[in-house]
């Protein structure tokens, strides 16, 4: 007589084991996206930094070639009603000649102006602070007197950079430039409107003050906090100026 072999069996996985792999899955799915958010999160912060280094250049080489750092673009004009370019007004006021001034020490980078892109990785404006004893354009007087630039050696900016708890990083800064991170609170965005929610630090970053003296955040990042902040220093500006010849 044959033998029979035993039945084989049918039965699949159970529910248990089913959980237990799905749950696997999760994890391991989990764990990729994270991984390629963090690596995504750090390219763009990069990026933003890389922006901030070219942007600082460029103010540095306009104030070489104009004997002044340029004046802040007006951050609530659209980009499609023609934003970008340093915002300019008469001096004096009735415009009985052809001298100007800044219109304002606190918007954005004039980037149509400098020939650099509008945005950060995150498409926000890039704040920009200069005080109008460095950016200011020459007068007509200044020029048959011939004065170079608009600031001398000895003058001192308007900025301090401060590490979050009252410590100052930088002291008698010129000018000030800012990107708001990815959590955008306080940018100006291509439609001209500024983003609500900054508070605290961000809000420092995001206001311009009343007070004579400017303050500006810089500190490490965390959950309230992710903007990237530079500025350009007194000595930098200085000899860039003297090497050009325009100082003293």
């Amino acid at each position: 007589m044959p033998l029979i072999s035993p039945p084989r069996s049918t039965q699949g996985f159970t529910l248990v084991e089913l959980a237990i792999v799905l749950v696997i899955i999760a994890l391991l799915t989990s764990g990729l996206l994270m991984g390629i958010t963090a690596q995504r999160a750090s390219a763009e912060n990069t990026d933003a930094q890389r922006q901030l280094d070219n942007i600082r250049e460029a103010l540095i080489g306009f104030a070489m070639a104009n004997g002044r750092l340029p004046c802040p673009a007006n951050p609530t004009i659209a980009t499609t009603g023609g934003a970008g370019s340093e915002e300019l007004a008469c001096s004096p006021l009735d415009c009985s000649t052809s001298d100007r001034m800044c219109s304002r020490e606190y918007g954005s980078i004039p980037w149509s102006t400098l020939g650099l892109p509008e945005t950060d990785p995150w498409n926000s404006r890039f704040t920009y602070f200069v005080g109008r004893e460095f950016s200011n354009p020459l007068t007509q007087a200044d020029k048959n007197k011939g004065v170079r630039a608009r600031f001398k050696l000895d003058t001192e900016g308007r900025a301090n950079i401060e590490d979050g708890v009252g410590n100052r990083i930088a002291i008698k800064v010129p000018a000030v430039i800012v990107s708001h991170g990815s959590r955008n609170f306080g940018a100006y965005q291509s439609s001209g409107n500024q983003i609500a929610g900054a508070a605290g630090d961000e809000l420092e970053n995001a206001d311009s003050e009343a007070a004579i003296i400017q303050i500006f955040v810089s500190r490490t990042p965390g959950n309230d906090f992710d903007d990237q902040v530079t500025w350009i220093a007194p000595g930098v500006l200085m000899a860039k100026m003297v090497a050009a010849g325009l100082l003293p």
